[in-house]
């Protein structure tokens, strides 16, 4: 199993509208990053991943899966995009905010806090484990 970060904007795609998706989840549409991108074209179906609110909050909010792998991106018909699809897993019992990121020992190179604008991101089975237990979960 890999480890992933989902980021996005609150206003947009909030962690209660992914939740209220229910087992059906969500397709992680409107990726236009060739990294990012490719990050989704490295998922597995039961990969785990990070839930982000970015610009508003820029906290770990919750917990994901991966429940469909890469495909089309149905909101482009250019073949270059792809998305996953997700499903909500749980919420964090504390959500875990970047500035704590920068400072946690174990943290300081995760994508995060190196790249702090890939919007799909990598995060290593050390991190996850740290994050893991600062939010609680």
């Amino acid at each position: 199993m890999n480890f992933w970060l989902f980021k996005s904007e609150p206003d947009a795609w909030s962690w209660d509208q992914q939740v209220a998706r229910g087992d059906l989840g969500e397709e992680w549409t409107g990726v236009r990053n060739y990294q990012a991108r490719n990050n989704m074209r490295a998922m597995k179906v039961g990969d785990r991943g990070f839930f982000y609110h970015s610009n508003i909050g820029k906290e770990i909010v919750g917990l994901v899966e991966v429940i469909r792998g890469v495909a089309q991106d149905s909101t482009t018909d250019d073949p270059r995009w792809d998305c996953v699809v997700i499903k909500a897993l749980k919420p964090v019992s504390r959500p875990v905010s970047l500035d704590e990121c920068k400072v946690v020992p174990g943290l300081e190179n995760m994508a995060l806090v190196k790249n702090t604008r890939l919007s799909v991101q990598p995060v290593t089975e050390a991190e996850w484990r740290i994050i893991c237990g600062l939010a609680g979960v």
